[in-house]
Order: structure tokens, then C-alpha cells, then sequence
């Protein structure tokens, strides 16, 4: 099982978590079309601000997951450095797993991530003392651009699967 983007529903499984929660009035969402998911909006550096993300409502997908080997992402970028962030029952809820990429612009590429690539964190704050990330313990996923960039951005994402 994988996520693919070939149902226009798909797009109402993801909601927006942006700087608003902190004050800032950065914009994004997550949209389907033409085959593809795409992580877009706008990131604003007022009021404190600097980030945007979406999460997934979880469902039978991140089962898959465990027993998985990691994740196999495809993906094309703007430019900018995105995070795949993993929600674990094993972390406080304003924590999670991160791993960073930065996906070309012109071409689709295929990231291989395995699960020791990923890294606790909290508020982009590195926790040292984690335990590493379990498969079995993963409830949610989602996207997250916190590059201190100002403008506008668009992640395409083909397709997240398992890794075997």
C-alpha cells in the first residue's frame, strides 16, 4: 500500500498547521491535482513567524509503515528545503521525527529514506535524549518548510511508500 495522488479526496485528509498558532500569518495547504499532491502556500516572517506544515489524518496507511524498512518518497521542489515529518507515540505531541530534503526543480526525483535517518526534534530544537524512532510507533505524517525564507513555495509529491 502507498500513498498515491490519483484521487482528488485524498486532499481532504491534510490540514494545515501554520505559524498562526504562534502568531504569524504564513498560508498553506495541501491540494491533489493531476496525479500529484502538492504542498503549497506562502511563508511570512512577521510576527514572529516562519513556518508551515500539513498533516495527514491518520488512517490504515501508516500500518504499512511498520513494518517497513523506512520510505520511499518521490518528489519535485522549488528550491527549498522541506522536513517529512513522522508523529510517534513515543514522543511529546509537539515533538516528532524529521528528516530534510531538498528536491530538485526540474525533474521528479526518488528519495530512499531509511527510519536511523530520521531525527527527534521539538520546535526545530534537536532532542538528544530520544529514543529512536519505531516503526510500529508512527500515527501521523505530514510536511513542514521552515527555511527562513520569505515567499511563496510548492512541494509535488508523487508518492510516499513503504521501503521493503
Amino acid at each position: 500500500m502507498a500513498l498515491i495522488f490519483d484521487n482528488y479526496a485524498e486532499q481532504h485528509r491534510w490540514h494545515a498547521i501554520n505559524d498562526g498558532v504562534m502568531g504569524g500569518v504564513s498560508q498553506s495547504a495541501f491540494t491533489v491535482q493531476g496525479g500529484e499532491g502538492r504542498f503549497h502556500g506562502e511563508v511570512s516572517l512577521e510576527n514572529g513567524g516562519g513556518f508551515a506544515s500539513v498533516r495527514r489524518e491518520p488512517d490504515a496507511f501508516e500500518p504499512m509503515l511498520h513494518y517497513a524498512h523506512g520510505v520511499i518518497l518521490s518528489v519535485r521542489g522549488d528550491g527549498r528545503t522541506y522536513q517529512l515529518r513522522l508523529k510517534s507515540t513515543r514522543l511529546e505531541d509537539a515533538s516528532a521525527y524529521r528528516v530534510t530534503f531538498t528536491p530538485p526543480q526540474r525533474r521528479w526525483e526518488t528519495l530512499h529514506v531509511a527510519w536511523s535517518d530520521f531525527e527527534a526534534v521539538r520546535r526545530g530544537t534537536l532532542l538528544t535524549d530520544a529514543p529512536p524512532l519505531e516503526p510500529q510507533t508512527i500515527h501521523q505524517l505530514g510536511f513542514l518548510i521552515a527555511d527562513r525564507t520569505a515567499g511563496p513555495f510548492c512541494l509535488r509529491v508523487a508518492s510516499l511508500k513503504p521501503l521493503t
